[in-house]
């Protein structure tokens, strides 16, 4: 389970053997059930962070189609499954980024939301990354993190692979898991509220907090329009 600076997700190979078995993962619909569930009745935005192709933002669209969407990843494989996906959306714009990087102005959003996508950046970048969100969230807004985290004993995780069908041989390098109480204390010291697991199986868990609607952000936000524009003209 030891971290590392591998990260496979630009290949097309590795991007295409993910998607063959992404919809077989087991208990996934549960925890994005879950995930829909903490979402604000009124969505105005919400960014996906890592968006694959497409997944968790279709199934945010369908349970809040008001919403306008960002969509960020940075694997071109997965790029053009979400350009596919959405071509016909006009209220989500597909951005071409590196979770592994600082987050550039894209405005405020009332939700954040990423699915299996943060555990593949370092554990320090982890907790710079949770910290950008909370700057971008506007005050009341959710952040929901379907994610893939370490558990507690080296036994524990060979079951999970297990459960996966998954040689420990075969684990994905890219992975830099980390355990769920450390995330979870992380998100309460940046400032969220009501943070909490709010389901997990085996190595499987939705992290979830809110920014105090009472929270001025001290960042000063670029407008909506202005900062998407400006950072989409630079990637295209």
């Amino acid at each position: 389970m030891a971290a590392s600076d591998v990260n496979l997700w630009t290949s097309p190979e590795h991007a295409l053997d993910y998607l063959s078995r992404a919809d077989k993962i087991p208990h996934r619909t549960e925890g994005e059930v879950v995930l829909l569930d903490c979402l604000p009745r009124s969505l105005g935005r919400v960014l996906d962070l890592g968006s694959g192709n497409g997944r968790l933002l279709g199934l945010v669209k369908l349970a809040r189609p008001e919403a306008k969407a960002v969509a960020l990843d940075f694997s071109p494989t997965m790029l053009d499954e979400l350009r596919h996906c959405f071509a016909a959306d006009s209220k989500v714009q597909v951005l071409t980024h590196d979770l592994a990087l600082p987050l550039p102005p894209l405005g405020a959003f009332d939700a954040i939301v990423s699915s299996f996508a943060i555990h593949h950046v370092s554990h320090e970048r982890k907790r710079a990354l949770y910290a950008e969100i909370f700057a971008l969230l506007t005050p009341g807004g959710v952040f929901c993190n379907l994610e893939h985290v370490a558990s507690p004993t080296e036994r524990l995780h060979r079951q999970f692979l297990a459960a996966l069908s998954t040689r420990p041989e075969d684990e994905d390098p890219s992975n830099k898991l980390l355990d769920l109480e450390t995330q979870l204390d992380w998100l309460r010291t940046i400032g969220f509220e009501d943070v909490d697991c709010h389901w997990k199986w085996l190595e499987l868990a939705l992290l979830a907090g809110t920014k105090p609607a009472a929270c001025a952000s001290g960042t000063a936000l670029v407008t909506q329009s202005n900062a998407v524009g400006a950072f989409a003209s630079r990637k295209h």
